[in-house]
């Protein structure tokens, strides 16, 4: 099949998004798959398989904010993305914005079979507009905004049954289908680098994430201060994003200074089995794929029991989850988790099996599979070329 890829955002793997989309397009190549990419990547250009359009531009003062927060959108052009839909099979579109929404209407009038990914919250989208806790402005982009996308395209891509729920109660019913992101066999238990001797005696606790709002590192931060053993946490941010200096500054009076760092792939693996508790206080989430990887290599996860995300989901009991956005219920998780570590040991083993039902591999021939069945139901339609 020829399957065409509109990615509103790509670039730097810094993000879910993007990572989402690239794990997309390089497995369906694996797959036999002529792949086409439609982005504003200026890297891209000239690239076999890529048709780059501009990116969408606003005022010096919107541009440079969004910018901060590493957000980089594209505009469509018609020419560009007629030519990348010329004799493909299939669209898959990354985010429910301008280059997406254009391509999935040309490519609708055209009889081409349409899927989209859920990757964006409505309060990804909100924060920028600084309404991300304003419940009528996220309601009315699930169903004003949102909905041009997903309720008229063929089938959509849910990563999470929570956030089909979420959209389908206000966007109405889709033809969803529920398939993780998957996480790579190579996030596999095994052993943690050697430490020197001054850290031997340390507490690592990691977070991977964005440094950005609505993933809360504030939270932990300020509950490593309220802990019994303050003095011997570090902690590591494993990561970047707009936030990094303020929250620096933030953590600048903790005993052990802490960690901010991105991380490629193969080191990440390192540093999740150096962890000694893995901590994901993010508010808003789709599917938390770093909380997944860390469990994948033995992290016992301690979860912020938040109703708009679904990572609360993958707590085994009440001894994992801790209120949302409260430092002090953190902290007693935190000091919990230090006095008891045969009980977390037991606790990792239960774990890592979990994480086998989200074998990347596997969640790939699903998402092949959802894109073939689409395809087939358009040409039994007698609406495919």
């Amino acid at each position: 099949m020829v399957i065409v890829v509109s990615c509103d955002v790509l670039g730097r793997k810094n993000n879910g998004t993007t990572l989402a989309a690239y794990n997309l397009i390089d497995s369906m190549k694996k797959r036999g798959h002529e792949v086409r990419v439609l982005c504003s990547d200026p890297e891209r250009r000239g690239e076999d398989g890529f048709f780059v359009v501009k990116r969408l531009t606003f005022g010096p003062i919107i541009s440079k904010y969004l910018a901060k927060n590493g957000v980089a959108l594209s505009w469509p052009d018609h020419k560009v993305v007629a030519d990348a839909l010329d004799g493909a099979d299939a669209v898959h579109v990354m985010t429910p914005f301008p280059l997406g929404n254009y391509t999935a209407r040309e490519a609708l009038k055209r009889g081409i079979a349409v899927t989209a990914g859920f990757h964006c919250q409505a309060e990804n989208f909100t924060s920028h507009l600084l309404l991300k806790n304003c419940k009528p402005a996220n309601v009315l982009t699930y169903k004003v905004y949102y909905k041009k996308l997903y309720g008229k395209i063929d089938a959509v891509h849910y990563p999470t049954q929570f956030i089909r729920e979420v959209f389908e109660k206000y966007g109405g019913k889709t033809n969803g289908y529920v398939i993780s992101n998957g996480v790579g066999s190579e996030f596999t238990p095994g052993p943690a680098p050697e430490r020197d001797e001054e850290s031997k005696n340390e507490f690592r606790i990691l977070f991977t994430g964005r440094y950005s709002p609505e993933k809360s590192h504030s939270v932990l931060i300020d509950a490593v201060k309220r802990s019994a053993y303050r003095d011997r946490i570090r902690l590591v941010f494993a990561g970047d994003g707009p936030l990094k200096d303020k929250l620096k500054k933030r953590a600048a009076d903790l005993p052990l200074e802490p960690v901010f760092r991105f991380y490629t792939r193969d080191k990440l693996i390192g540093v999740i089995r150096d962890a000694d508790l893995y901590v994901h206080p993010a508010e808003i989430e789709i599917e938390a794929i770093s909380c997944l990887e860390a469990i994948a290599c033995g992290a016992v996860p301690v979860i912020a029991d938040s109703d708009r995300s679904a990572t609360r989901y993958f707590a085994v009991d009440e001894l994992d989850l801790f209120k949302n956005g409260d430092s002090a219920s953190l902290a007693s998780r935190i000091d919990y988790w230090i006095e008891h570590p045969e009980q977390k040991k037991e606790r990792s083993l239960l774990y890592r099996g979990y994480a086998e039902e989200f074998n990347f591999e596997n969640c790939m021939d699903k998402m092949e599979r959802m894109i073939i069945e689409t395809v087939e139901a358009k040409r039994q339609k007698g609406s495919v070329r």
